[in-house]
């Protein structure tokens, strides 16, 4: 099926956590589909240079260094737009598998700071935009552990399970107004950061995650699952979609080769 041409209105699309993983492959995917993309992420460096690529393949990309989690410096960054066509939240992250009992308190502080009022604060910022051209969009990269509870992962799932609720609960509350609110629960991906940042760079824990798994999804799948899903009719809104490896049925279930 032919990808649809955003609306000239809707031709930004600002993507959070772009400078890794799936934040950069959607930044890429986004720009071939016609948009031109605000790369965010506190990482100088590595949004110049995404920038930087996607400007040499022919598309439209600006980075703009911003902490999610900095409420003044996302007002700041929201001044520069009169509209926005899409907003994808996707600064987020896992610290620690730790049950409950022993859970380092200021890892769950972090998650929670940067998966549910990082994507808070640019969505409060940025809906009046949203809402201006028209014909917005806001992505809310949440997880299955939004959905599901696993040992080990309490913080990261009462993170994600907040993120879940805001797409959620937005979307009832700004029914009738022109923005659709989308989330995106991926399952099992293997990126370069994740799993390695989880565990505080142990490479051996962050390599078991993925043990016997033949193909989890990689940063590319998710992306073009959200850029599908962004760019269908404006009347057409998905509002829940869970992508998983074939490998995976569920949070806890997943076949490993020996």
């Amino acid at each position: 099926m032919a990808t649809a041409v955003p609306p000239a209105a809707s031709r930004i699309a600002v993507v959070t956590g772009a400078s890794s993983g799936i934040g950069a492959a959607t930044a890429r995917r986004l720009a071939e589909a016609g948009y031109r993309v605000v790369l965010t992420a506190r990482r100088k460096d590595r949004i110049e240079a995404l920038a930087e690529e996607i400007t040499a393949a022919g598309h439209q990309a600006t980075a703009y260094p911003l902490d999610v989690t900095d409420r003044a410096a996302v007002d700041e960054f929201a001044t520069a737009f009169k509209t926005v066509g899409v907003l994808v939240n996707n600064a987020g992250g896992a610290l620690g598998a730790d049950p409950v009992a022993t859970g380092d308190p200021d890892q769950w502080r972090t998650m929670y700071e940067t998966n549910v009022l990082g994507t808070l604060n640019l969505t409060q910022a940025l809906l009046p935009k949203l809402d201006a051209g028209g014909d917005g969009t806001v992505v809310v990269v949440s997880s299955t552990a939004g959905h599901a509870t696993y040992e080990g992962g309490a913080g990261y799932v009462a993170a994600k399970h907040g993120a879940h609720v805001l797409a959620e609960t937005l979307r009832l509350e700004i029914v009738g107004r022109p923005v659709r609110v989308i989330e995106i629960a991926p399952g099992m991906v293997r990126t370069d950061e994740f799993a390695l940042t989880r565990f505080g760079g142990d490479t051996e824990k962050a390599a078991k995650v993925y043990q016997g798994v033949a193909e989890p999804l990689t940063a590319d799948d998710v992306a073009d699952t959200i850029a599908w899903a962004v760019t269908r009719p404006p009347h057409v809104n998905i509002d829940l979609l869970v992508v998983r490896p074939r490998a995976q049925a569920s949070n806890t279930k997943v076949h490993r080769e020996p």
